[in-house]
C-alpha cells in the first residue's frame, strides 16, 4: 500500500493512497472461492458451480464488497500507523475503482481527508476551587405546600344565594374569544369552570370576573404574554365575551389527620410533612448539583486552551441555529436576543457553540485518560427510566432500544458525562454553604434573583396530593398561560 501525505495545516490531513490490484483482485478470488462453497444455483450441485460462473453472476456484487473493505481496512492503517484521532468519519473519494471484469487490473486510488482531535493537555483537577450551595425547605414553607395540598383536595358546593363572585370562588362560565373580530382556536369553551383570581389562564383573565354574579355577562380585555405558547395569539390583544351560568365556593378540607388519611399515608400527617420535605430537598439538591456543574464547567472553560475541529464546530452550530430559527418563527426567541441582527446572533451563538465543543473534548478526554466507562448495567436502566416515560408502552420503547443501537447510544452521552463530572468534582476543592432558595435560584448571570421559595415543596405537594376535581383546570386546547 502507498500512501502521502498531501495536507497538513492545523488539525486538518490529507491522505493519498493506493492499494495494488493484486492485493484486489487476492482479496477478490479469495471471497468468490468462499461463495463458490456455499451457493446454490439452478443445474449445479451445491460446491460444484465452476468458479467462471461464479464469478460471472456475483462478480459486480463482490467486487464492491471487497473495494469497500479495502477503503476502511487502509484508511484504519493509516491512523494506526500515524497514531492518528480522527474528530469525526474521514471524507473518503475514490480516484481509481477496479471493476469486476477489467481485463488489466487496475490499482485502487482514493484519497481521505479528516480532521484531528487536538492534543488535549488536562488541568490539575485538585486545583479547581468550587462551593457548592445548600438550601434547606422551611417549616413555613413546607406549611404553605401542605395548604396546597389540602387545597388540591378541594370540593366544589353550588352557591344557591344570589351574590357576585370573590376571588376563590369559582364560576361554571362561556366564553368567546376574538382577536381583532375574529375567533382563534382555543378560545371559546361552555360551561368552563373557572377559579375566580386564579392561575391557569392569560394574565388578566380570571382577575376580571370578580363581581360576576350567575346569569350576568362580561366583555373582558386581556393581552396574550409575548412568550405563549402559540404564535398565532402570542403578544395579541384579545377580547373575551363571558357569560356566569353558575356560581361554586370551594371548600377546603383542614390540614389534619384526616387529609393524611385520604391521601393513604398510614403514618398520618407527619408521614405526609416528611414526604413533601423529602421531595423538596431532593429538588433543592438537584438544584445545588446544577450550580456546581455550572461553575466547574466555566473553570473548565477558563483552563481549556485548544483548537477546536471546524467540522465539529459547525455541526454543533448549526444544531444550534435551527433551533434559535425554529423558536423565532414560532415566536418563542429568547429576550435577549431583542434588537440583535442576525450576524451579531450568529456570532454570539457559534461561541456558545465553540464552548460547548471545547468543554465536551476536554470532558471525553478526562474520561478517557482515567478509563470512566459507562456500564451495561446503568444502560439498561437508563433504558428502562426512559421507557416508563411513555406509561403503557413500555415494552415497545424498550424493543426499539434494542433493534436500533443508535436510539440506545444517545443515552450514554450524559451517562457518561455526569460519570466524568463526579469524577473532576471528587478530586477538586469543594466548599459548602448553606443559603436560601432565594440564593440557591438565583441564576448568577442575571442581576436580580428568581424566587423559587416554596417551589420545590409545592412540588413535592403536587406529586403526593390526588388530581384536582374535574373542572378545576382549563382544557387542553383552551387558554392556559405559558406556565400551564
Amino acid at each position: 500500500m502507498q500512501v502521502i501525505e498531501t495536507l497538513s495545516d492545523g488539525l486538518k490531513r490529507g491522505y493519498s493512497i493506493v492499494v495494488p490490484a493484486a492485493d484486489i483482485e487476492s482479496r477478490r478470488s479469495e471471497r468468490l472461492a468462499e461463495l463458490a462453497k456455499t451457493v446454490r444455483l439452478p443445474g449445479f450441485r451445491p460446491g460444484k458451480v465452476p468458479a467462471t460462473v461464479v464469478r460471472q453472476r456475483f462478480g459486480q456484487a463482490v467486487n464492491a464488497e471487497v473495494v469497500e473493505e479495502s477503503v476502511q481496512e487502509a484508511t484504519r492503517q493509516v491512523l494506526n500507523e500515524r497514531k492518528l484521532r480522527s474528530a469525526g468519519a474521514p471524507q473518503v473519494e475514490v480516484q481509481s475503482l477496479p471493476e469486476a471484469r477489467q481485463s488489466a487490473p487496475k490499482d485502487l486510488a482514493f484519497t481521505v481527508a479528516l480532521e484531528l482531535l487536538p492534543e488535549i493537555a488536562l488541568p490539575d483537577l485538585s486545583a479547581l476551587s468550587l462551593t457548592r450551595l445548600r438550601a434547606e425547605p422551611a417549616a413555613e414553607v413546607i406549611d404553605r405546600a401542605l395548604g396546597e395540598l389540602a387545597r388540591r383536595q378541594r370540593t366544589l358546593e353550588e352557591v344557591t344565594e344570589p351574590r357576585p363572585a370573590a376571588a376563590g370562588d369559582v364560576l361554571s362560565i362561556d366564553y368567546a374569544g376574538t382577536i381583532d373580530g375574529v375567533a382563534f382556536a382555543g378560545g371559546t369553551a361552555t360551561d368552563a369552570d373557572v377559579e375566580v383570581a386564579g392561575p391557569g389562564f392569560i394574565p388578566g383573565f380570571t382577575e376580571q370576573l370578580v363581581g360576576l354574579s350567575a346569569g350576568e355577562s362580561r366583555t373582558l380585555d386581556v393581552s396574550f404574554p409575548a412568550d405563549y405558547g402559540s404564535a398565532d395569539v402570542a403578544g395579541k390583544a384579545a377580547v373575551f365575551a363571558v357569560t356566569a351560568k353558575k356560581l361554586k365556593r370551594a371548600l377546603i378540607p383542614a390540614v389534619d389527620e384526616a387529609l393524611a388519611e385520604n391521601l393513604g399515608f398510614e403514618g398520618g400527617l407527619s408521614e405526609v410533612r416528611a414526604a413533601i420535605t423529602a421531595q423538596a430537598q431532593r429538588e433543592y439538591d438537584q438544584m445545588s448539583r446544577q450550580r456546581l456543574k455550572r461553575e466547574l464547567l466555566d473553570a473548565l472553560a477558563g483552563v481549556a486552551d485548544f483548537p477546536v475541529p471546524q467540522g465539529l464546530l459547525e455541526a454543533e452550530f448549526g444544531q444550534i441555529w435551527a433551533r434559535v430559527e425554529a423558536d423565532q418563527k414560532a415566536g418563542r426567541s429568547d429576550s435577549d436576543d431583542a434588537g440583535k441582527d442576525e450576524a451579531t446572533l450568529r456570532g454570539e451563538y457559534r461561541a456558545i457553540a465553540e464552548r460547548r465543543v471545547r468543554l465536551g473534548l476536554l470532558l471525553s478526554e478526562i474520561g478517557r485518560v482515567n478509563e470512566i466507562t459507562v456500564g451495561q448495567d446503568e444502560m439498561m436502566r437508563a433504558m428502562r427510566a426512559e421507557a416508563a416515560r411513555y406509561q403503557g408502552m413500555e415494552q415497545k420503547v424498550m424493543d426499539i432500544f434494542r433493534k436500533n443501537p443508535e436510539a440506545a447510544e444517545s443515552l450514554r452521552a450524559p451517562i457518561f458525562e455526569e460519570k466524568v463530572i463526579d469524577f473532576v468534582i471528587e478530586r477538586a476543592q469543594v466548599a459548602e454553604r448553606v443559603v436560601s432558595p432565594e440564593e440557591l435560584a438565583r441564576d448568577p448571570g442575571l442581576p436580580e434573583a428568581v424566587s423559587l421559595a416554596g417551589r420545590a415543596p409545592a412540588e413535592a405537594a403536587a406529586e403526593v396530593a390526588a388530581p384536582a376535581p374535574d373542572g378545576m383546570a382549563p382544557e387542553a386546547g383552551q387558554m392556559a398561560g405559558s406556565e400551564g
